[in-house]
């Protein structure tokens, strides 16, 4: 059987959607279905239920799946264990990490990166969801949050401090009530889909009566309503530039986050996958993110 007949499957399995399975494998939704049925006529049975809302596995889809995905897990296990072998600088590297980590850090570091491996092509993922290393969603990851289980090799690299902040404008206009900066003023924060993040946490906890004055998708889009005199925002300090915004708090009264370099271990002898981490391990040292680094090394 061939290894790529399986990836429509787990695909198709994990979105419940041609679609989906589409737009991971980067093929189009006629490809999927043709694989998938060519896969049934294989193996003799349907492995999938057509319904309006998506492709729900049958039973025999199901009791398939879990082998599927160990026979997955053992490809790519064999895949990183290659592309370790390979000694040149070159390829393809997939990095995961957040947008304001990508444009204000690593983006405007690549030019002379870029240029030292012409030969090397790097794939920035920009979410604030985690992204598996084990799947392959990714080679590595640059994150403010240390991942707690996987066959992983992590390294702190720095620190992102937190502060609160507001244009000096929005703060001429609301005074502060009392001691506290935060009293009787608006502040900008995440959207729902994003209240699990810290910034969003610390601010629910500190400031539970305050008025959201805006929900933002986006850190870009909370720091642009700061500046324009919206509210207060949590904001990482690192990225805070302009000199009209003023921190009403320090990071030791909000918080701070680790900026952790992650790759999977078996990843860790390929050189391509090890010149990009040395790049962000120098990116970060050269920014204002640039901390006394763990023990731990990648």
């Amino acid at each position: 059987m061939d290894w790529n007949d399986l990836k429509y499957f787990l695909e198709v399995a994990r979105g419940g959607s041609l679609t989906r399975a589409s737009d991971v494998l980067r093929v189009s939704q006629s490809t999927v279905s043709r694989r998938i049925a060519e896969l049934e006529t294989r193996l003799g049975t349907r492995l999938f239920a057509r319904h309006q809302t998506g492709y729900c596995l049958t039973d025999e889809g199901r009791e398939l799946l879990g082998r599927a995905e160990a026979v997955e897990d053992n490809m790519l296990a064999f895949e990183r264990g290659a592309s370790g072998l390979a000694p040149a600088v070159s390829g393809l590297v997939r990095l995961a990490t957040s947008e304001n980590l990508a444009t204000d850090l690593v983006i405007p570091a690549l030019p002379a990166f870029v240029a030292r491996h012409p030969q090397l092509r790097l794939e920035i993922v920009t979410t604030t969801a985690t992204v598996e290393l084990g799947r392959r969603d990714a080679d590595l990851a640059l994150r403010v949050v240390r991942p707690s289980h996987g066959n992983l090799k992590t390294r702190r690299l720095g620190e992102m401090t937190h502060g609160v902040y507001g244009h000096r404008d929005y703060l001429a206009r609301h005074p502060a009530r009392g001691d506290d900066p935060l009293a009787g003023r608006a502040v900008v924060t995440w959207d729902e889909a994003h209240a699990h993040l810290p910034a969003a946490q610390w601010l629910a906890r500190r400031a539970p009566d305050a008025r959201v004055v805006l929900a933002a998708s986006t850190l870009r889009a909370q720091i642009a309503a700061v500046r324009a005199g919206l509210g207060l925002g949590v904001l990482p300090d690192f990225l805070v530039a302009d000199t009209d915004l003023v921190r009403v708090l320090a990071p030791d009264q909000v918080f701070s986050d680790g900026v952790w370099l992650v790759i999977h271990a078996d990843l860790a002898a390929s050189a391509r996958v090890r010149a990009v981490a040395d790049f962000l391990a120098d990116a970060v040292a050269a920014s204002a993110l640039s901390g006394r680094p763990g023990a731990a090394s990648c």
